[in-house]
């Protein structure tokens, strides 16, 4: 996969939206792909919260290393079975499940690391945003791209509906599920018209999702 050619900032995004999520009481918290650990230095100035990290990119798992409190290199799959049980207050997934062969599996492993009442927090790629949906409605069109929601290291789509269902088949409960990074172009509004407003869900490029384990 092509991880290296990444645009300018690829691995260097605040993720400011995505921090609102963050429990207030959560002082343990593990960010899956945490490039250089830029969004985990505000997870520790929010909460003062020690972080732990895991990250594809070994350039990038260095930059990080002065920052997270505990860094693994490679691919998560492989760092799992390291993490301590009924440890992390939450665990991110900041547009990280998508690039996973097998993202139920890892949501299901990663179930045993929460602590009572920790939560997964996730953003994942809509492939209903309108501008890739259209594209592909009316020009036949599905190119991938460098980044974005079509970016070509991604293994799985998914949309609102089945991002949902995949928290709820593997026996979470969704606290929060909402479309974030909204498009202020007039045409998601437009599309919708003859739909009565029912199909909103393709204003958003990206869905936000906040889980724990179903007691």
């Amino acid at each position: 996969m092509d991880y290296d050619n990444k645009p300018d900032g690829y691995y260097n995004d605040q993720r400011h939206e995505m921090l609102d999520f963050l429990p207030k009481n959560a002082t343990k918290v593990l960010d899956v792909g945490c490039g250089n650990g830029i969004f985990a230095g505000s997870i520790k100035k929010r909460n003062n919260a020690e972080v732990w990290g895991i990250e594809l990119m070994e350039q990038e798992a260095k930059k990080a290393t002065g920052i997270i409190d505990k860094i693994f290199t490679g691919p998560c799959e492989n760092h799992l079975a390291s993490l301590p049980d009924t440890y992390f207050d939450a665990i991110y997934f900041n547009d990280v499940l998508e690039h996973l062969a097998d993202p139920y599996m890892v949501l299901e492993t990663i179930k045993s690391k929460l602590s009572l009442d920790g939560v997964v927090i996730s953003s994942i790629p809509n492939i209903r945003y309108h501008n890739v949906f259209m594209k592909l409605l009316f020009r036949k069109e599905f190119e991938y791209k460098s980044s974005g929601v079509l970016d070509k290291t991604h293994l799985r789509f998914f949309t609102y509906k089945s991002i949902r269902n995949m928290y709820t088949n593997l026996g979470y409960e969704v606290l929060v599920h909402r479309g974030i990074n909204g498009s202020k172009s007039l045409k998601p509004i437009l599309y919708n018209i003859p739909f009565l407003f029912t199909a909103m869900d393709i204003k958003y490029p990206q869905y936000a999702t906040v889980a724990r384990v179903k007691r």
